[in-house]
């Protein structure tokens, strides 16, 4: 809801600050007093086209800023603020502004923060409708229509979208596995030489490693062999250095009695030969492990450079080999069942597309009973609104198979005949401003204002007509409003008695500087306003007394 409008140096406004509250506003005046400009500085706040030309003369800018209260958290406006980085906390008001420069250019705001006029042109439309003469938004954008019949018949696309969902995935799904197994079958020749060439091979996890070790040990040994020789002759036979240790200690253990000192040595000596004998059994298990096996090194030396090479005609490192060979093995199997994954994955498209086409039928049967009932609803508001020639009718067709989409496969578009045997047309091909926004007004009574902004306003709806018309639009509007915040700019009294709150709108003049004002009118002066209306220039007591009868029947 539209809660303030402030306005500063457009056109003949110099400063405007106007409080809107609940229920239908009516705006009056006198021909060229400034309504025009009032409607067109909201329309500059909500997203409509910049022009140097709205700065007040003598001055650098103009600036529109429109406050909005959004008491709905699920309300689409406050989802859009939340996505865009814009959102304000629960109860605070959602503010908009607009700056336009008398030099060109314009910038926008959203809740104080820099927007493009295209965010703000989305936004405005999501919380005011403005219905005149010239606008192509609202009920006129045939975009819009298949939601707001929805809307009407109460109707669950949530059904439709789940199913549409479901079959796009399934759809998706068996593209994939098609592509997939396409791509597979042209390599299946190659597949199946790798896998042979490395079944054969039979790689191990870690071989690589395993191998260079075992080739440096024997690497070592050959550099090491005549060295290894050399010191395992001196452990080795009658002469060996243990075999004359173990002599000696004979010896001495026979004289070890006779002097401790000798004892002493002979018990050096033992650990002499407990360490010798340890170091002949690691020399022992040295020369095995260096040995210097030429075949062996040879079928080492072999492994690794067909393991490298291996891993270098796959890109993979060597010890990935094994997990290769498992990958390929398992791209092959899927190429051999790649037939009965199909067939099921075809299975599951169908049966999803069958879903979908259930649910979209059930919504265009809901649709069609829909479209009867807002007929029959649209043409009884027709005649009241000297619109009894005219007929109005709700398409609902089926789209080809490539437009369906998780709203369903239906065009829906409301369409009218202005005159008896004139073919029907879209709402915006209607030639008459007048009929076009009672048209409107008509179709969102019939609609209950479903879907619908929070804030309407239409501009002179009632031109051209007056009398009972006047009354059956101003009766309408004040339904209208009960629902929704309306404003309407009016030159019927039998409207303007309507309102729940009136504002006049003025010009004034100080000798050199002509403005634009706006005053909220209490009741004594909305029966002397409603009185000229009637009356004209020269206000009469008939015109009071009629006017008061208006506001009391109001």
């Amino acid at each position: 809801m539209l809660s303030v409008l402030s306005i500063r140096d457009v056109v003949l406004i110099e400063a405007l600050d106007l409080e809107f509250g609940r229920g239908l506003g009516v705006l009056t005046g006198e021909t060229g007093a400034g309504k025009s400009i009032l409607l067109d500085s909201l329309g500059l706040a909500l997203g409509a086209r910049a022009e140097s030309g709205l700065v007040r003369q003598g001055q650098t800018q103009a600036v529109v800023s429109a406050s909005f209260e959004i008491a709905d958290p699920a309300h689409p406006a406050r989802a859009m603020l939340t996505e865009n980085g814009l959102a304000t906390a629960a109860g605070e008001p959602v503010v908009v502004r607009r700056v336009v420069k008398a030099d060109g250019g314009s910038r926008a705001f959203v809740n104080d923060q820099p927007v493009s006029a295209g965010l703000l042109r989305e936004l405005g439309s999501m919380l005011v409708e403005i219905h005149g003469q010239h606008d192509d938004r609202g009920l006129l954008n045939a975009r819009g229509h298949r939601g707001l019949l929805d809307s009407f018949a109460r109707a669950d696309v949530r059904a439709v979208a789940a199913a549409h969902g479901a079959w796009r995935a399934a759809e998706q799904a068996l593209a994939r596995a098609r592509a997939d197994i396409e791509t597979a079958a042209q390599d299946r020749d190659w597949l199946e030489h790798a896998i042979d060439e490395l079944s054969r091979f039979a790689p191990e996890d870690g071989e690589e490693e395993t191998l260079a070790a075992e080739r440096a040990d024997m690497q070592k040994g050959a550099r090491l062999s005549e060295d290894m020789v050399a010191v395992m002759d001196a452990f080795d036979g009658s002469d060996g250095g243990l075999a004359q240790l173990r002599q000696a200690a004979r010896r001495l253990d026979r004289m070890s009695g006779e002097h401790p000192l000798l004892a002493e040595a002979l018990a050096a000596l033992d650990r002499a030969m407990i360490e010798a004998s340890d170091a002949e059994d690691r020399l022992n298990q040295a020369a095995e492990a260096l040995r210097h096996d030429p075949e062996r090194l040879e079928t080492i030396e072999t492994r690794l450079f067909e393991l490298r090479g291996l891993a270098r005609k796959h890109r993979v490192a060597p010890d990935a080999l094994g997990e290769l060979l498992r990958e390929l093995t398992e791209r092959h199997g899927r190429i051999e069942a790649g037939a009965e994954g199909l067939v099921r994955l075809e299975a599951e498209l169908a049966e999803k597309a069958a879903i979908y086409l259930r649910a979209a039928e059930a919504l265009s049967l809901v649709r069609q009973a829909a479209a009867v009932r807002l007929d029959a609803a649209v043409a009884s508001e027709l005649a009241p609104l000297k619109l009894d020639a005219a007929r109005f009718r709700t398409v609902v067709e089926p789209l080809p198979e490539g437009q369906w989409s998780a709203e369903g496969r239906d065009r829906v578009e409301f369409e009218i005949s202005t005159n008896p045997g004139a073919p029907f047309a879209p709402l915006a091909k209607i030639a008459s401003g007048g009929e076009l926004s009672r048209f409107i007004l008509a179709l969102k009574v019939a609609l209950a204002e479903e879907g619908g902004a929070g804030t309407m306003i239409f501009d002179e709806i009632d031109r051209g007509v007056g009398g009972a018309v006047a009354s059956a639009i101003g009766e309408r509007l004040a339904r209208l409003a009960d629902k929704a915040q309306l404003l309407v700019v009016t030159h019927s009294p039998q409207v303007a008695a309507r309102g729940a709150a009136h504002l006049l709108i003025a010009k004034s003049h100080d000798g050199t500087v002509t403005r634009t004002g706006v005053t909220a009118l209490d009741e004594g002066e909305r029966r002397e306003e409603i009185a000229r209306m009637l009356s004209g220039a020269n206000i009469t007591d008939e015109a009071r007394a009629q006017a008061g009868k208006l506001l009391e029947a109001a």
